[in-house]
């Protein structure tokens, strides 16, 4: 599990992030929403040590980031899988050699070693007989799944994702919410996903913060959204006619 209490960041005099708490459980999809500007990159950043909040405290299964030694924040950034939203594979390599990269570069593990688990990963993201082509040479859901394949290759116990569907078109995203889902589940990840995406919202959403000019607007799930009364929520995921459809439904069934 996360827990962040009472966040803060500003950058001069500029307020990003405002008293911010939530905990984020594992083997749930945990999103993260909201308009551009609103806080959602940087709060993710403060999580993962990339940047410090000036005021608050952040915790990884009880422990404070902030209390961690050397030696336990090198075993927390390998505990962590990224998954970026430009993908950020190296063109250079295949998809082999871009989902070994992690392995090379934190185990000890012996070659065959390596190349077993990049099987068995890129089996489970079902990309088989690809291990020798190279980025330009598949499509954006194909390298999407190569970036989880990486995020997931040293089983981590806190997977973050950014904007995982962007750029896809509606069914291959609805491919990698549920992959993400999945693997989320099976491996009892604490997952946190960074998302503009309300069909994802509607999939996956497990538990949701909403953030609106740097502060938490809200906070549940994708049922509760449904019967949500604040406007501000309201306003951001029904301008959505995907959403305000399934609402409508779900009002009319209720009547019934």
């Amino acid at each position: 599990m996360i827990e962040i209490k009472h966040i803060s960041k500003k950058f001069n005099d500029t307020v990003i992030l405002q008293d911010i708490s939530a905990k984020f459980k594992p083997g749930m999809c945990n999103l993260i929403i909201g308009a551009s500007g609103s806080g959602k990159t940087v709060l993710t950043k403060c999580i993962v040590d990339l940047m410090q909040a000036d005021e608050g405290h952040i915790y990884f299964d009880g422990v404070e980031l902030g209390k961690m030694d050397k030696e336990q924040r090198k075993e927390l950034r390998n505990s962590i899988g990224m998954l970026f939203q430009g993908n950020a594979l190296f063109d250079s390599m295949t998809v082999l050699e871009n989902v070994k990269f992690p392995l090379d570069m934190f185990t000890t593990y012996s070659n065959n070693e390596k190349l077993e688990m990049v099987n068995k990963i890129l089996a489970r993201v079902n990309l088989v007989g690809v291990n020798d082509k190279f980025p330009a040479e598949i499509s954006g859901g194909m390298k999407k799944r190569v970036g989880i394949a990486r995020a997931l290759i040293l089983n981590p116990k806190y997977l973050f994702c950014d904007e995982p569907n962007s750029g896809l078109d509606p069914q291959t995203s609805m491919v990698i919410d549920k992959l993400i889902h999945e693997v989320t589940i099976e491996n009892n990840i604490t997952t946190i996903v960074v998302t503009h995406d309300m069909n994802s919202v509607m999939e996956i959403g497990d538990f949701i913060v909403y953030l609106h000019q740097g502060k938490k607007e809200w906070e549940g799930s994708k049922e509760d959204i449904i019967y949500c009364k604040n406007q501000l929520l309201n306003n951001f995921i029904f301008a959505s006619e995907f959403l305000q459809d399934a609402k409508e439904k779900r009002m009319l069934d209720d009547k019934k």
